[in-house]
């Protein structure tokens, strides 16, 4: 089913086509503005795969823990209703994990749970052989309130969509990993829907894989709406990390803040973040920022930042954007060593605290530790 069909590139996000048919999307060339800083040739066939979404390789499997009452977590079909109602897809490859997946995994927190810890689950790849698609569904209730953690590990060319819908009143804090083995692919479309007065607070992770391209979006069910997106990624030689990002506000009295870091070291790291904010003209009352700064840590290193903000409507509370890439600070450095910090340890701590702020974001000690060790042994390797 086609949501919108235009013959000439859209003007605005909002006349982009949107579509569940992958042959309604035309043959990824490169030169698409959606596409351009995409190394399509590392996407293992994903972008060049006709209209027959036919999975050839193992699909990743979700580790599921000892639940608390209240959350569950269960496989459905595609027939269920919930599939599809929160995401349309609005690129060719998001097109192709919708039509190639054939059973979905459903995360649902019940109405007004309040779950004491974190839900953690882990989805392990089956293997970078082969194309994989997947389907996630979070389905959160009305005055609820969780902390769920997924992380993404293993081995996989993995196309996947996740759709999250978060009910009226209720709170989810998400916090996603994505620490691939580094053969790994994906290109994954994850979707918010917020229903009025629902808070989000998601962290988006990437550290792992070869080539990692991640699209979120955002869209208000009603008023009261607030989304608050971080972002924290680090590149290493070779390394192509991309997330791109689309808040949709299209509703009254609604609020979104996005603030994504990367840092980059290494011949050939490169990662790349667009930013779309659209205040549709009905969306008075809105308010809303993004920033991404880029740490660049050695020559070879290249950081692509690209924040857009389409203003249909002058009643707004606010809205602003802006970017900033640059090389490691030498004068912060050399404060440092002047005060008898070994140079591999200060590089460390500005480092770390580039990226303090946005680990404190994560309500979970030891994820919060254990992703600190990861930079800082980063760091340890290219110095040693």
């Amino acid at each position: 089913m086609t949501t919108l069909e235009t013959s000439a590139p859209p003007k605005t996000k909002s006349q982009a086509l949107r579509s569940y048919d992958v042959a309604d999307f035309p043959a990824l060339t490169g030169l698409e503005e959606e596409w351009r800083f995409t190394p399509l040739k590392r996407l293992r066939g994903l972008a060049t795969t006709g209209s027959g979404a036919v999975a050839t390789g193992a699909a990743p499997k979700y580790e599921i823990p000892t639940l608390p009452a209240g959350v569950t977590v269960t496989s459905v079909g595609r027939d269920d209703a919930r599939i599809g109602s929160v995401l349309t897809p609005f690129d060719r490859i998001s097109a192709l994990a919708y039509g190639g997946f054939e059973n979905a995994t459903l995360i649902s927190v019940a109405r007004e749970a309040t779950p004491a810890e974190p839900i953690q689950v882990r989805l392990v790849g089956g293997g970078a052989e082969g194309i994989a698609y997947g389907h996630t569904f979070v389905e959160v209730g009305a005055l609820a309130e969780v902390t769920l953690v997924v992380e993404h590990t293993g081995s996989a060319t993995l196309a996947d969509n996740v759709e999250i819908s978060v009910g009226a009143g209720a709170h989810l804090t998400l916090v996603t990993v994505a620490d691939w083995a580094r053969d790994a692919v994906q290109a994954q479309h994850l979707k918010f829907r917020l229903g009025r007065d629902a808070k989000v607070l998601h962290v988006q992770v990437s550290l792992g894989g070869d080539l990692v391209r991640q699209y979120t979006s955002v869209e208000y069910a009603d008023r009261g709406g607030d989304m608050s997106a971080y972002g924290l990624y680090f590149a290493t030689e070779g390394q192509h990390l991309e997330h791109r990002l689309l808040v949709d506000h299209a509703v009254p009295d609604c609020r979104s803040y996005v603030g994504y870091r990367g840092a980059l070291q290494g011949e050939q790291a490169h990662t790349v973040w667009v930013g779309d904010v659209l205040i549709r003209a009905e969306a008075t009352g809105t308010d809303t920022y993004e920033i991404n700064r880029n740490l660049l840590l050695s020559d070879g290193a290249r950081a692509d930042s690209v924040p857009n903000l389409e203003i249909e409507t002058g009643e707004v509370a606010g809205a602003g954007h802006a970017s900033a890439t640059g090389r490691f600070d030498d004068e912060h450095l050399f404060y440092l060593m002047a005060r008898g910090i070994p140079e591999g340890e200060a590089r460390k701590l500005v480092v770390r605290g580039f990226f303090a702020e946005l680990l404190a974001k994560i309500p979970v000690p030891e994820l919060h530790d254990r992703l600190g060790d990861v930079i800082e042994a980063r760091l340890q390797g290219a110095s040693a």
